[in-house]
């Protein structure tokens, strides 16, 4: 059955593939006008910081491709988790879609982490988080993902403690 939400999804995966495959690298790493980036060619950050339409975890790395997900409008992240990773249970207040470029993701759905809920998504698989889903994350070796969103977006942890934002104020 087709709905609103699924309809919306399939949209914005298309225009993220798009997207992805007609914008140029800007000297920051963003994409805009006619050009092409491959995975292996991503100007990755120095630091581990996460950023905007993330979860925010320690060993997460993310470069804008496309947009501001801080702002209204479509944007595209490209994504790299650190291998052995656990992200806690955490919504966005955006509809997102993602697909798995490098590695295998381990991810799931629920109000708490819960290792037999992973599904493991190797590399071309994509998955929906809709918004204000509850949904969490593991890594094996590193990942990384193409995340396509209409912002702004926001990170919510469903347990505040689980947090990274809320470890640096202790």
């Amino acid at each position: 059955m087709w709905t609103v939400s699924s309809v919306f999804s399939r949209v914005l995966l298309c225009g993220a593939l798009a997207a992805a495959v007609v914008t140029s690298v800007e000297a920051q790493g963003r994409l805009s006008g006619p050009a092409t980036i491959k995975v292996d060619e991503i100007p990755w950050p120095s630091a581990t910081a996460g950023g905007a339409g993330t979860s925010g975890a320690s060993g997460i790395e993310t470069v804008l491709l496309k947009g501001d997900p801080t702002k209204p409008g479509l944007y595209v992240l490209a994504l790299r988790a650190a291998p052995n990773m656990t992200i806690q249970a955490h919504s966005h207040k955006d509809d997102r879609v993602a697909t798995v470029l490098k590695g295998t993701w381990y991810f799931g759905y629920g109000q708490k982490f819960d290792e037999k809920a992973l599904e493991a998504l190797p590399v071309g698989s994509s998955y929906t988080e809709p918004p204000n889903t509850p949904h969490f994350a593991r890594t094996r070796d590193q990942v990384v993902l193409e995340i396509v969103g209409y912002g702004p977006s926001s990170t919510t942890y469903v347990d505040p403690a689980d947090d990274p934002a809320n470890a640096t104020k202790k």
